[in-house]
């Protein structure tokens, strides 16, 4: 069977993906980037598009050209800079099941999420839900797959998050402790999938969730032990306030590019819970899902995990005092051009010192953009050469000036090195 799988490289886009391969079918993966896919998945065949922009049947023609049938993994938390919650889930797909009922593929999974209706009060909930009910609508044999929080070898999204979390030294924050939530392992979402392609399973919708539901406090301290911390010796229970305060900032910083999991549409689906039935499911597979700590024994616990918690918890401290630094010095050469050629002896013109400014703000303003973060990097590392050379030939004393002026030099070039290690989104 030829399968083309919409969101290829997502958390579970690509787990679905190996396990039609395992078992010797042929996959299209679509996503973004396809080189990308092809870096992540060589076996697989890519194609490279923006769902978004798909919102035509016809759009569709040639991807679905010899698909016997299609997986759609896709989904956007919130419309951001490069994302268009209602395009990418709603819009794009219901072309997608036209054009699939014209003249493509008969067999289509959905997969969604528990609560997603088409008056969910999240755009997220909202557009997965009014996609289910399109494909309810077609003539098409569907299956429409409802996963609970996914945990996952990978760590993106939420369950990168809750890594983060758990890595908070000594003390635990966390918002919401008391919200509800069942976990699915990953491998289970991508198995059902197989099941489903495989079998008569059609025109039928199940939740993919463990049996028992558990706190948010539970999991973040379930985690927190897998991941080898030590416990927490207090848990700081944050006021709504304060999550809605924090999900505020990362929404705006959505419009820059960041796809936090802490934006408001996280924050409200976590005040709802996140639960399902797992009955219709077990019937089926004949057995219960792996519960959380099953799940989390199942996955590797090493000095990486460990690694990537701290790395993502002070990544936002480093992006963000770095470009501090070079916009307030940016800011305070401009605003004192005479003084500033002084440190130099002088011996630079005030435009000089004005373009090195420039220089700085817009080093320190890219850092803020997701897709300029890496460029901006390499930039400071290079001013900073530039600094270092400069100041070597003009003013060569302040090598042993008792402040180090120019010895400073390297924890700035050793900070903009490890922001762009630390800046990897998957």
């Amino acid at each position: 069977m030829r399968v083309l799988v919409l969101g290829g490289y997502g958390l579970i886009g690509l787990e679905v993906c190996k396990a039609l391969l395992r078992a010797g079918h042929e996959v299209v993966g679509l996503a973004r980037s396809e080189r990308r896919g092809r870096a992540l998945l060589p076996e697989a065949g890519w194609r490279g598009a923006d769902i978004a922009g798909l919102t035509r049947p016809q759009d569709w023609q040639p991807l679905l050209a010899g698909i016997d049938a299609v997986v759609n993994a896709s989904g956007l938390l919130q419309t951001g800079l490069k994302d268009d919650v209602a395009a990418t889930q709603r819009d794009a797909i219901v072309a997608l099941i036209a054009a699939c009922e014209d003249a493509g593929p008969r067999k289509y999974i959905q997969i969604s999420a528990p609560g997603a209706e088409t008056d969910a009060a999240t755009a997220f909930m909202r557009t997965k839900g009014q996609a289910d009910a399109a494909l309810r609508a077609s003539a098409l044999d569907w299956i429409i797959f409802r996963p609970g929080l996914v945990l996952a070898p990978t760590a993106y999204g939420g369950t990168s998050l809750l890594r983060m979390l758990a890595a908070f030294p000594l003390v635990q924050p966390i918002i919401l402790p008391q919200a509800r939530m069942q976990s699915v392992a990953v491998d289970e979402v991508a198995a059902a999938v197989l099941t489903a392609l495989e079998t008569d399973l059609a025109r039928r919708e199940f939740d993919l969730v463990e049996d028992e539901a558990q706190t948010l406090e539970e999991i973040v301290r379930s985690i927190r032990a897998w991941q080898g911390f030590a416990p927490a010796r207090a848990t700081w229970t944050l006021p709504r306030r304060v999550g809605d305060a924090i999900a505020a900032g990362a929404d705006m910083a959505g419009w820059l590019g960041w796809r936090s999991a802490l934006r408001s549409t996280a924050v409200k689906v976590l005040a709802l819970d996140v639960v399902g039935d797992p009955a219709p499911w077990r019937q089926v597979g004949g057995r219960p899902l792996k519960s959380l700590q099953q799940t989390l024994r199942a996955l590797p616990s090493t000095a990486q995990e460990r690694l990537y918690a701290r790395g993502r918890l002070v990544f936002p401290v480093l992006l963000l005092l770095m470009s501090a630094f070079w916009i307030v010095s940016g800011l305070v050469a401009a605003g004192q051009v005479d003084a500033a050629a002084a440190v130099l002896s002088g011996r630079l013109p005030g435009w000089a010192i004005l373009l090195g400014a420039a220089a700085d703000i817009a080093i320190g303003l890219g850092l803020l953009v997701r897709r300029f973060v890496r460029p901006a990097c390499i930039a400071a590392i290079a001013v900073c050469g530039a600094y270092l050379v400069g100041g070597t030939i003009l003013a060569p004393q302040l090598w042993a000036d008792p402040l180090g002026p120019l010895m400073k030099v390297f924890p700035v070039i050793a900070l903009a090195l490890a922001v762009a290690a630390l800046a990897e989104e998957r």
